[in-house]
């Protein structure tokens, strides 16, 4: 069978690098194939990408070799528009591809382009979104959705244009967990309906193996690392072994000395069973040992209380029955909301898309004022400050890095808010360039901001404000569209931060963020807050979850399709664990 998509011998330089990008790739994807393409950032997964939608020569310049053939043509000749009849690509940032004026416009907008009969129009365009289920959102502006139904839409878009092969380039990445899943579900129904050839980079791992994928692509340093079936990388540990995370319950079980040679079916936490062999062809432990095994590593069979690390420093932020409404005669956003973060603490604000999280951070920063309640830092009153006041001592990071940059040139960016500040020359710049190495930019620091990726341009907001070192920071989705090596990198340094007084509030859909690097969790749904409580203890509990569309982790999935006795345990167990590795490596 002629392959979908082949490469051979390609290589790619971008005319303002001296070093290659891609190297010698060699690459064969079989038509109605399920392709994940897994890397760190700058690995060159993105750039392959390009390449294969057009993007590249197209819209970036640079020196090809080798060919690549897309349904058996040479590609070295085909022009763009040719190219997206036959290749359909979802971007990680949806609003980018929006054109129309209305949900159903922009559905529309390449069979104008082609000049579609308006009849045949409307039905496919009814088609597509009733497919995705959008249809009754048809007359809607696109701007006015939340971000899995943006996803959607630009979906349904792509499928109005009978493309053989589907390019999604990181589709999770602005998601929260339930929307996440609910996309992942969308694309494997219309891979396995439609019998296109699907490929997906993301760096959700589990999220993306929580449906079939035939082969995993991993790519490092511009080459082709690894091909394999998720089982086969899963048990060899390949993905580790390149900066990408593996399932958290397959940390829990090598945590417990259970080697992946026992088990199998290793892709999500409900598929995991017992080996009827090891490697050497010996009997495995029986089914009730292994429990015990796991309950035993958890700390035993008693359901023992979990208390979060209580902050040292004093009570930092406080709200007290804070309320917020749009409008004067709306549904609040934000409803009766109090709570405090005491300095050097971390916190994890969870819930699902329109919960009122992003509000919150708006009340929070002075950009919305409440309806009613108290706003206090330090025990004053914020009622009176202004919004610069407030951001000399609350730094804040928004979820879009394009909605925060300003300057053309990375050191340029960072070194802003501290020139602005009056921050003289040299100590300005040994504070940018510290900021740079915490989130891992400083090798690109006389780059030009639009040569980074998405996940690179958030990790520069983010070093913008650490440089300011603010009391308090507000952080919604730092690790969106970040890679393991250096989200671990730069989380890692706000730990740090945290013991030295420095507090944060973490505005995420990232489950593991949460379970990792936070003290607790405050959780909302419908502008109120119904639980707070350490993480573990909250990520274990169905009834929440469920109500803030939150997604239970791997770990309390694992917990339960095992039926241990204590899946909050399992979790702080895991923890425990996780702390342990990380100072053993630090020493």
């Amino acid at each position: 069978m002629q392959p979908a998509i082949s490469f051979r011998n390609f290589s790619f330089r971008y005319k303002s690098q001296a070093q290659a990008t891609l190297n010698n790739i060699y690459l064969d994807i079989a038509p109605g194939e399920k392709i994940w393409i897994a890397g760190p950032s700058g690995s060159g997964k993105s750039t392959l990408a390009h390449c294969i939608n057009g993007l590249i020569p197209f819209s970036y310049g640079g020196e090809v070799s080798g060919s690549l053939y897309i349904g058996g043509r040479e590609m070295s000749g085909q022009e763009i528009f040719e190219r997206s009849r036959r290749i359909g690509t979802i971007l990680q940032n949806p609003d980018a591809q929006f054109v129309g004026q209305t949900v159903g416009e922009d559905v529309a907008f390449q069979m104008e382009n082609e000049q579609v009969p308006q009849p045949e129009m409307k039905v496919r365009v009814y088609e597509s979104l009733d497919l995705v289920g959008m249809l009754a959102y048809e007359g809607q502006g696109p701007h006015d959705l939340s971000g899995g139904q943006k996803q959607r839409v630009s979906l349904a878009g792509v499928l109005t244009s009978n493309a053989d092969i589907l390019l999604f380039d990181e589709p999770l990445a602005n998601l929260d967990p339930e929307s996440g899943i609910r996309a992942m579900q969308l694309i494997e129904e219309i891979h396995r309906t439609g019998g296109k050839t699907v490929i997906i980079i993301e760096h959700r791992v589990e999220d993306v193996l929580a449906q079939p994928v035939d082969r995993i692509i991993v790519m490092n340093e511009g080459e082709i690392a690894a091909i394999g079936t998720p089982e086969a990388l899963l048990r060899d540990g390949t993905l580790p072994r390149y900066g990408l995370r593996q399932p958290l319950y397959l940390n829990a079980l090598e945590y417990a000395g259970i080697s992946l040679e026992k088990v199998e079916e290793l892709r999500t936490p409900e598929s995991v069973r017992i080996s009827a062999r090891d490697g050497e062809g010996s009997p495995v432990t029986h089914e009730g040992e292994f429990r015990k095994a796991l309950d035993a590593w958890a700390g035993g069979d008693a359901d023992e209380p979990i208390l979060h690390r209580e902050a040292p420093g004093e009570a930092l932020l406080e709200l007290r029955n804070v309320s917020f409404a749009y409008t004067r005669r709306g549904n609040d956003a934000v409803r009766d909301v109090s709570f405090s973060i005491r300095a050097g603490e971390r916190v994890a604000l969870l819930g699902g898309n329109g919960a009122g999280k992003s509000t919150l951070s708006g009340l929070i920063t002075g950009l919305l004022k409440p309806r009613s309640g108290t706003i206090a830092l330090r025990g004053e009153d914020l009622a009176g400050w202004s919004i610069r006041k407030r951001g000399a001592e609350i730094g804040y990071v928004m979820q879009n890095p394009n909605h925060m940059i300003t300057q053309h040139m990375i050191r340029d960016e960072v070194a802003l808010g501290l020139a602005a500040r009056g921050v003289p020359s040299p100590e300005r710049e040994r504070r940018a360039d510290e900021a740079l190495q915490i989130c891992g930019l400083y090798p690109y620091r006389n780059w030009p901001v639009s040569g980074l990726s998405f996940g690179q341009k958030k990790r520069l907001t983010i070093a913008a404000i650490l440089a300011l070192e603010p009391r308090l920071m507000i952080l919604d989705e730092p690790t969106a569209g970040q890679d393991y090596r250096h989200y671990t990198e730069f989380m890692d340094f706000i730990d740090r931060l945290a013991g030295r007084g420095m507090a944060f509030l973490f505005i995420t859909h990232d489950m593991h963020l949460a379970l990792e690097y936070a003290d607790r969790a405050i959780v909302m749904a419908e502008g109120g807050i119904i639980a707070s409580d350490p993480v573990a203890r909250v990520l274990a509990d169905g009834e929440v979850a469920g109500k803030a569309r939150l997604r239970e982790t791997s770990l309390s999935r694992f917990a339960k399709a095992w039926g241990l006795t204590s899946p909050p345990r399992f979790l702080q167990a895991f923890i425990e664990a996780e702390k342990k590795v990380k100072q053993a490596h630090e020493q």
